[in-house]
């Protein structure tokens, strides 16, 4: 998993148990007891709660939050182009929609 898309993991977890500060954590070692490096550890099949009190989401749970923060990044990045062209569409330049905007 590459490091933004784990990063969008833990975001997502961040979503579930509310109020439960670390109640989960990331496997080092897989059932045989082999190591598991860091560039692949950072997937759901690694979680593991270490609160006794929390509940595991599912992987589609999770999957379903991770598609909409990505949807949500997504839409931000879509209305700051389109608010952009229309300053454009409006006569400003393109420094004066920088100076504005900072894009």
């Amino acid at each position: 998993m590459r490091n933004d898309n784990w990063l969008k993991l833990i975001d997502a977890l961040g979503h579930f148990n509310i109020g439960k500060n670390f109640w989960f954590s990331l496997k080092t070692h897989d059932d045989d007891g082999s190591k598991i490096f860091n560039k692949d550890r950072m997937q759901y099949k690694y979680l593991k709660l270490i609160d006794d009190t929390a509940i595991m989401p599912s992987e589609a749970d999770v999957n379903a939050k991770i598609q909409e923060i990505k949807d949500a990044e997504t839409a931000v990045e879509t209305k700051k182009a389109s608010g952009k062209q229309k300053l454009l569409d409006l006569g400003l330049t393109e420094a004066e929609v920088k100076a504005l905007i900072g894009a």
